[in-house]
């Protein structure tokens, strides 16, 4: 994969390349990489030029001496967009991703043409929340992954996708990518989600047109957080997946990328 440099980290990231054509960057959930749109990605990418950036110590970029934190990654997915040169962009962010899309279109709206929020929150973490997800990573750097995938799976998908046969193959390959993951950074990514800052009070500052999506069936970013979203963004649009948890990219592709098509169009 591509990267790029700053501040001590490497970025690593994907671009479709597409030829002329607006581009729209992905930011991924926590756990995750850019993989996590690959249904949409090939949906879109004939229309659209699509962007994947993978957070500090998840995906393909390497764990970094700091900055896990949400300013900071937004500080990265701007240096990204002015690296490739093109801005705006429409930002897709899930969870994780779409904490650093509040963040990137409040204080540079320059640089965002639309904002879709999936399965995100403006609020900081809850502090029950907080201290299981503290738990379940000091678990996971002691023990691997695999330990806690009982605890996580509920937390990151709905209870009719684990339920489904034909998820199996889904589920495998993220933990397929999961488990080559370094466990000191994953365990600062998660520090960093569950240590955020709450951003409800920048909720105004945003002026792009904004696309809020949550699975009706997500606990991790419950849908009366999205409602919050939607209320708190003018020219904001609130949507709900039935039968959809918290991922809802790999739970429901199909529905996302019509939502997104909609949207985009």
């Amino acid at each position: 994969m591509p990267t790029i440099e700053r501040d001590g980290a490497t970025i690593a990231y994907t671009d479709t390349a597409t030829p002329d054509a607006p581009v729209i960057v992905f930011g991924h959930g926590l756990l995750f990489s850019g993989w996590m749109f690959h249904p949409q990605i090939a949906a879109l990418r004939d229309r659209y030029r699509c962007v994947t950036i993978d957070w500090r110590g998840q995906g393909e970029s390497p764990p970094a001496p700091g900055g896990y934190d949400m300013d900071t990654l937004t500080a990265d997915a701007v240096a990204l967009i002015r690296e490739l040169g093109v801005a705006p962009v429409h930002w897709v962010g899930l969870s994780m991703g779409g904490f650093v899309g509040l963040r990137l279109a409040a204080r540079h709206p320059e640089l965002v043409r639309s904002l879709v929020l999936l399965d995100t929150s403006a609020r900081a973490e809850e502090a029950a929340k907080s201290r299981r997800n503290r738990l379940l990573t000091r678990v996971q750097q002691l023990a691997g992954i695999k330990a806690v995938l009982g605890k996580v799976k509920p937390i990151l998908f709905g209870p009719a996708f684990l339920a489904d046969p034909a998820a199996r193959p889904v589920l495998d390959e993220w933990v397929r990518r999961l488990v080559r993951v370094d466990r000191s950074g994953l365990r600062q990514a998660v520090l960093g989600v569950s240590g955020r800052a709450p951003v409800t009070a920048e909720l105004e500052a945003i002026t792009a047109k904004t696309l809020v999506v949550v699975g009706a069936d997500d606990t991790a970013t419950p849908p009366a957080e999205a409602e919050d979203l939607a209320a708190g963004i003018p020219n904001a649009t609130l949507r709900v997946l039935a039968d959809c948890g918290h991922t809802s990219t790999l739970e429901q592709p199909a529905a996302v990328t019509g939502l997104l098509e909609e949207f985009l169009a």
